[in-house]
């Protein structure tokens, strides 16, 4: 981590916090969001941490209307009793994603499966933290939603109108391997918050991985128009299904999403969430060989695939788990000297104490 600077925790987590509350949140939304945030760079997230949350809320959220401080969360009423449907009336995406997998795992608790959609939301930043959290207490988890904006290009097309649309899935996992199995990534090849880490490191993308204004495809991340989705049709099918979801949960057109201002009246531009949690006995046949029970199985499983030579194979989240162990042993957070730099910027812009490497 050479290439790193280490802050306190503590400090990041004050300075996010008041970023977000002097833009109007609660102190309580500004936890979840300061939260989130230490997690995802805890994790070596980079993509997804303070700095990508809080420029997209000034760019989409709380400056524009397309986020509403304090707002509330309103329940739906379903005739299933394992399901829940929200409007969530534009509030903070971090504060309604904590509270839908809470929700979801006790609806498992009782049911064997909860599950909660979203509608009228706000983006939730890293859903694997979510399905993470819910696979260290020991459920099997799943979340998708649709992203801020349409920015990737469907297969074989031209024009963007899907979004970077990401898959989340957490599994407990941490008895057979030492961290949750934790699946989770854009549907695009990068992130659009991959660019911008690019663009602040001076680097290029992979080839293939975007196009410019004209459609060409380009490895500047300064020329960056638009995204293509990771392994052409099949890639392309797992975009598409988020945008599905959203549609059946209540989403609208996707080139309008998080463009109020060129939306026709009556059309909406929010986000759609879709979280599952399974509690794994739901799922037990309970008829396991050899006398093992569903851990003991599982874990034998996972040493059968990952033995025959295959050792040194990663799982997923296996890299997050490597980069929080770093992240603790360190004391703290890791960001390069431009990102502690540009919070510095956001501090004396709140008038708050800065970061200072540790």
């Amino acid at each position: 981590m050479s290439d790193f600077l280490t802050v306190s925790r503590e400090a990041h987590d004050r300075l996010v916090s008041a970023a977000y509350q002097a833009r109007g949140f609660s102190a309580e939304e500004a936890a979840e969001g300061a939260k989130l945030a230490a997690e995802a760079a805890r994790h070596g997230i980079r993509t997804h941490h303070a700095l990508k949350a809080l420029h997209l809320d000034h760019l989409f959220g709380s400056a524009t209307g397309g986020c509403v401080p304090g707002a509330e969360i309103e329940v739906v009423p379903s005739k299933f009793e394992g399901s829940e449907v929200w409007n969530a009336n534009r509030k903070l995406g971090q504060s309604v994603a904590y509270r839908a997998i809470d929700r979801c795992i006790e609806l498992a608790d009782r049911y064997g499966i909860g599950q909660v959609s979203v509608d009228n939301a706000f983006h939730y930043l890293w859903g694997g933290g979510y399905v993470m959290e819910a696979a260290e207490r020991g459920y099997i988890a799943y979340t998708n939603c649709t992203s801020a904006l349409a920015e990737v290009v469907p297969f074989g097309g031209k024009f963007p109108t899907l979004g970077t649309n990401p898959h989340s899935w957490g599994f407990p996992t941490t008895d057979a391997v030492g961290f949750p199995l934790v699946s989770d990534w854009a549907t695009s090849v990068v992130a659009m918050g991959r660019v911008q880490a690019l663009k602040r490191e001076g680097k290029e993308l992979p080839p293939n991985a975007a196009v410019d204004k004209d459609g060409n495809p380009t490895t500047n991340p300064n020329e960056v128009a638009a995204l293509l989705p990771f392994g052409a049709h099949k890639g392309y099918a797992m975009c598409l299904l988020n945008e599905v979801y959203g549609a059946l949960i209540g989403g609208s057109l996707p080139t309008l999403r998080g463009r109020a201002s060129q939306a026709p009246e009556g059309e909406k531009t929010t986000t759609a969430f879709y979280f599952q949690v399974i509690h794994p006995d739901a799922v037990s046949g309970n008829a396991f060989a050899n006398g093992r029970d569903q851990m003991a199985n599982l874990k034998e499983v996972l040493a059968d695939i990952f033995g025959h030579g295959n050792e040194g194979c990663i799982l997923p989240g296996q890299f997050e788990a490597e980069a929080r162990k770093r992240s603790d042993e360190a004391g703290g957070l890791h960001f390069t000297a431009a990102e502690v730099a540009e919070f510095n910027e956001l501090a004396d812009e709140i008038g708050h104490a800065g970061l200072e490497p540790v």
